[in-house]
C-alpha cells in the first residue's frame, strides 16, 4: 500500500478541465484562449503567473503543454531549452525565480523572438515580476504581458471540490473525513485528489466504509506524520 497514493495520482493528467478554479476564473478563461492560440484583443500573447507553492501554477502550465506546437521549459533545463523554434507556437516557462544566470540570458532572447514572430508565452514564478531576483531586462519583459496571481483554494473551497468529486463517483464519506484530510495531509489539490482515490481503493480492498478511522489508517500506512 506504500505506493498507492503516488501511483493513483500519477495516472491523472493535468488539464485545464480538472483545474479547480476557485478565484482564478478570469485567468482560466485567458489560458483557454491561449490553448487555441487566440487572444481577446489580438495583442495579449504573453502572461505571467505567480503565487504560493501548491496554488496550481505548474498544473496550469502542464495543462497547456500537451499539444505538439508547445514547449514546456522548467527551470534548470539549461540555456539550450530556450532556443527559438518556428514550429513552436506556445512556450511555457516554469519556476522563473529559479533560473540560472545563463538561463536568464537565454529566456530574455526567447521572449524577444516569440514576440517578434507573434507566438505565445506563459511564464510562472513564486512572486510578481517586480519582486523577482532576475536580471532587469528579463524582469521587465516578464512584466510586459498580463500578470495574474494564482489564488490558492481556501479550506472550504477544497472541501467543496473534494465533496463534489466524491459525489460524482458515488463515494459516501463520513462526516469529518475531509476536514481531517486537509489538515493532516499535503494541502495541494493534486495530492488531496490522489488521497481521495486511495481512500476509495482502500475502502474496496478492506470492505470498510470511508470513515475517519479508515483515513487515519491509510495516512499512517502512507507514512504521513500523525498529529
Amino acid at each position: 500500500m506504500k505506493q498507492l497514493v503516488l501511483d493513483l495520482g500519477a495516472e491523472k493528467p493535468q488539464a485545464l478541465d480538472n483545474f479547480v478554479v476557485g478565484r482564478n476564473e478570469e485567468l482560466l478563461q485567458l489560458l483557454q484562449l491561449f490553448a487555441r492560440r487566440a487572444s481577446r484583443s489580438g495583442s495579449e500573447r504573453s502572461a505571467y503567473l505567480w503565487g504560493d507553492a501548491g496554488s496550481g501554477k505548474t498544473h496550469l502550465l502542464r495543462a497547456l503543454a500537451g499539444q505538439p506546437d508547445t514547449r514546456y521549459i522548467p527551470a534548470e533545463s539549461g540555456p539550450e531549452a530556450y532556443l527559438f523554434a518556428p514550429e513552436v507556437r506556445l512556450y511555457l516557462l516554469d519556476d522563473c525565480d529559479q533560473l540560472s544566470p545563463a538561463e536568464q540570458v537565454a529566456a530574455f532572447g526567447l521572449f524577444n523572438q516569440v514576440r517578434e514572430h507573434g507566438g505565445f508565452l506563459v511564464a510562472a514564478g513564486a512572486s510578481a515580476p517586480a519582486a523577482l531576483n532576475l536580471r532587469e531586462d528579463l524582469r521587465t519583459r516578464l512584466g510586459w504581458g498580463l500578470i495574474y496571481q494564482v489564488h490558492g483554494l481556501t479550506d472550504d473551497e477544497k472541501i467543496a471540490a473534494l465533496s463534489q468529486a466524491a459525489q460524482a463517483r458515488g463515494l459516501v464519506l463520513s462526516a469529518g473525513v475531509l476536514p481531517y484530510l486537509i489538515t493532516h495531509f499535503r494541502r495541494d489539490m493534486r495530492s488531496l485528489s490522489a488521497m481521495l482515490d486511495a481512500l476509495d481503493e482502500y475502502s474496496l480492498e478492506t470492505q470498510r466504509p470511508i470513515t475517519l478511522p479508515l483515513l487515519r489508517n491509510l495516512l499512517q500506512a502512507e507514512g504521513e506524520p500523525k498529529t
